[in-house]
């Protein structure tokens, strides 16, 4: 299978049968996703940002007793920023009237869920259970603790939403870079900056990645199908991160609403938000989104914005709405089609395949 992919260096570098690598996006991939998916030859990715140090233990340890291969183990590594009780009592104002209508006090919000960058525990489970692969979100952890990932024999990879930050991550021990293009689902890896209106697509940032660093470059947002998996490679990728075809996996954690609103998504129902976690975030549009966003300067930083949306989520869903829950989705979301993990891989593979066959050799 590795003789098909024109640029072999991610197979190389994971250890894979084939370039695929299942986005980590957290509170939707369990370990079964990542079992199915490792298991069809591509990379799994856990997603370890909103679990803590036991929950990983547990994770990994039922990943590794289904397969032997390769898998990703994916955290933050953000800042975290001090609390403004101000702008918090200005979020929850801004969002009163949700309340009301809904019947909820403010003492009704919970205590925000664990969204901790990785620190020392979490690099103690590194060291000692040493999955394969490491990938991180909003740039790279202490230089202390990277060098302690790194020792254990893990590769590690880091989101790029530009070429400077795809040269920083090079410079700072990044063994591999992920291009995610304006497309993507999900959150920004944006960590140089806070300015998200010069970024770039996929298919512009991805050649002007590849040609500005030496590792490899995992192109990232809009991929869903075969067509796009053939059309990084053809701009210098080693591999293709898939995130939202992933959400319509059988092993998806997702709740009904959200999965109902993807089947019904078209190309246009995504946009940026902040509303969700204080970050900007790809997905499907909703009330909330439109009425107090889609970016609110009102939003408290990452990640104490979600917060307060926690009790209006929860309430709206029993009656089947997902007017306040954050459904990521990138901007190929129609193109996702239903089946098991291992399915969807394989149909990519042979999908891509294809397309990659029909290329000219000038390409």
């Amino acid at each position: 299978m590795k003789s098909a992919w024109p640029n072999p260096r991610a197979l190389e570098l994971f250890g894979t049968d084939c370039p695929i690598v299942q986005a980590p996006m957290a509170g939707t991939v369990g370990a079964d996703m990542v079992i199915a998916v490792c298991n069809a030859g591509g990379l799994g990715s856990l997603p370890c940002a909103l679990l803590n140090d036991s929950q990983v233990r547990s994770e990994i340890e039922k990943i590794r007793a289904h397969t032997d291969r390769p898998f990703n183990t994916n955290f933050f590594c953000h800042t975290p920023e001090t609390a403004d009780p101000d702008r918090h009592a200005a979020w929850f104002d801004a969002l009163s009237d949700y309340y009301d209508a809904l019947g909820l006090k403010k003492s009704d919000l919970p205590t925000p869920p664990n969204r901790s960058p990785f620190d020392e525990a979490m690099c103690r489970v590194v060291e000692e259970l040493k999955p394969d692969v490491v990938s991180f979100h909003f740039g790279l952890p202490d230089k202390s603790l990277l060098s302690r990932v790194k020792d254990s024999g893990c590769v590690v990879l880091s989101s790029a939403t530009t070429v400077e930050e795809a040269k920083w991550l090079e410079e700072n021990g990044a063994d591999a870079v992920i291009a995610q293009g304006y497309e993507a689902g999900g959150h920004r890896g944006i960590f140089l900056s806070r300015d998200i209106s010069t970024q770039s697509g996929t298919l512009s940032l991805l050649p002007q990645v590849v040609d500005a660093v030496s590792v490899p470059v995992i192109a990232a947002g809009g991929i869903s199908d075969g067509r796009g998996i053939a059309a990084v490679f053809a701009l210098g990728a080693a591999a293709a991160q898939i995130g939202t075809a992933y959400l319509f996996a059988d092993e998806s954690l997702i709740s009904d609403v959200y999965r109902n609103a993807l089947t019904n998504a078209t190309e246009s129902s995504t946009a940026l938000t902040n509303v969700f976690s204080g970050r900007p975030a790809r997905g499907l549009v909703n009330k909330v989104m439109m009425e107090i966003g889609p970016i609110s300067d009102k939003a408290p930083e990452f990640p104490n914005a979600g917060a307060a949306l926690g009790p209006l989520r929860a309430k709206a869903e029993q009656s089947g709405s997902g007017d306040f829950s954050s459904m990521w989705a990138g901007q190929s979301v129609q193109l996702g089609q239903p089946g098991g993990a291992e399915e969807i891989t394989r149909r990519l593979v042979a999908q891509a395949e294809a397309c990659l066959a029909n290329l000219s050799p000038a390409v």
